[in-house]
């Protein structure tokens, strides 16, 4: 009986939240990252280096940083339901926005390239809680042992929105003159309006928490309430006590480092991709299919490695083999010339890099209790995504300095090793992860 109640429960939760929580960080995602491909068009009309583009495309991060832990905060406080819709309708608009920087910047008095940086930095400002924000959310309605393959299924929309985006966007820079707009302008424009239309429907759909949950019935809801009171309860020992203290506890700082490399990893090569790619000799239409490749790969071993870890319980391996891939195929990818061989290893890379993040999810919200938990996984999301800046930023100076991306890509790939290192040194303790028994 209580098996049943179990998969009836969390079928019914799945299957109310993933959908839309996949559809809501899909056009988080392209909206974050489409700047890759308008800067196949919109570097020369805006006069952007190749350093001040990736400066460009990592302040974001800066920004993101900066406001990540205090939008958590806030969101327990308030509820998933109005603060994720106040992100989505706020980042909207700015990413809109970036199609109107030649006029911003003449209405403004400012150069074209700092009116990039800026409205870069207030979209990291407006998107900031996002992501962590859905991780914490997750944690409010997921039993330990389901929570590997349910991250992968949301995350899942980083390699989907990429692979779908890629041709997409590409189609959108074939607009190019239509209503007075380059292709890079319009790109901005419509890929701006489904977040949009989605926070004004996240504000009725979600809920924020099971006691609140009349959709469930009355037996599931008090399961539910009573599995996850129990996960908490066993984790309390473990966990810091407080907000202060998950910021500096030494766990949340290691894992902060882990998640930097393999972040350093995604934005890296992803914002450049399109550009690596194109280099190859190809159309701009061609290139948005050929660069979805590596991302059609990742969405699968996403789902894949998440499902198998759940059901091995196994943390600690499935991470660093996929840390490992993540190393090897970015690594292998920056002294190889032939474009072939160099897609390969940059699919390989990427599969390492997104089978590793539904995995890598698991082990804060392992430890993290109470009061702890929604600081802790804004401040690992916080630091980790720091590489967000690094990452482009060191692509395009290093671009710059030698005519190649290989010693970029190499450096990125280093970021990945050290990721590998702390993680086996890190470890997991499975236990707390287990179904409480009855007693507990």
């Amino acid at each position: 009986m209580a098996d049943d109640i179990e998969a009836r429960t969390i079928a019914k939760v799945a299957w109310r939240f993933i959908p839309f929580l996949i559809l809501c960080y899909f056009v988080a995602y392209l909206d974050r990252v489409n700047v890759g491909f308008a800067k196949l068009t919109m570097d020369a009309d805006l006069g952007l280096s190749e350093t001040a583009f990736g400066f460009g495309a990592g302040v974001f991060f800066l920004a993101y940083f900066v406001f990540e832990v205090p939008s958590n905060i806030i969101m327990d406080r308030v509820g998933a339901r109005v603060w994720i819709a106040r992100i989505m309708l706020s980042w909207g608009v700015i990413s809109g926005a970036m199609a109107f920087i030649p006029n911003i910047a003449r209405a403004t008095g400012i150069s074209p390239e700092y009116t990039f940086y800026l409205l870069r930095i207030l979209l990291g400002f407006a998107e900031a809680g996002f992501f962590p924000g859905i991780i914490f959310f997750l944690t409010l309605w997921f039993p330990a042992s389901y929570r590997a393959r349910i991250v992968g299924y949301f995350m899942a929309a980083i390699p989907a929105s990429s692979a779908i985006g890629s041709p997409v966007s590409a189609g959108l820079l074939g607009l190019d003159g239509a209503g007075g707009l380059r292709g890079w302008q319009w790109l901005f424009v419509i890929e701006a309006v489904p977040s949009i239309i989605l926070a004004v429907v996240t504000f009725f759909y979600l809920t924020d928490r099971p006691a609140d949950a009349r959709w469930l019935a009355e037996d599931q809801r008090n399961w539910l309430k009573q599995r996850l009171d129990a996960e908490d309860a066993r984790r309390e020992h473990v966990s810091p006590n407080g907000i202060l203290a998950s910021l500096f506890d030494p766990r949340v700082l290691a894992l902060s480092l882990v998640y930097f490399g393999n972040v350093a990893c995604l934005y890296g090569v992803g914002f450049w991709l399109p550009t690596i790619v194109k280099g190859f000799g190809l159309s701009i239409a061609m290139t948005g299919w050929v660069n979805a490749i590596p991302y059609v790969i990742g969405f699968l071993g996403m789902i894949w490695w998440g499902m198998r870890s759940d059901r091995m319980s196994e943390r600690t391996m499935h991470l660093a083999l996929t840390l490992a891939l993540a190393a090897i195929g970015v690594g292998a990818s920056a002294f190889l010339t032939d474009p072939t061989l160099k897609m390969i290893a940059l699919t390989v890379g990427a599969f390492g890099v997104f089978a590793s993040l539904p995995i890598f999810w698991t082990l804060p919200t392992a430890f993290l209790a109470g009061a702890a938990v929604a600081p802790g996984i804004a401040a690992i999301n916080s630091i980790g995504n720091l590489s967000g800046y690094f990452g482009p930023f060191v692509m395009g100076w290093i671009k710059d300095a030698t005519g190649s991306f290989a010693w970029g890509l190499a450096t990125i790939a280093a970021c990945a090793v050290v990721a590998l290192i702390i993680t086996l040194a890190l470890g997991h303790d499975p236990h707390l992860e287990r179904a409480p028994e009855a007693a507990e």
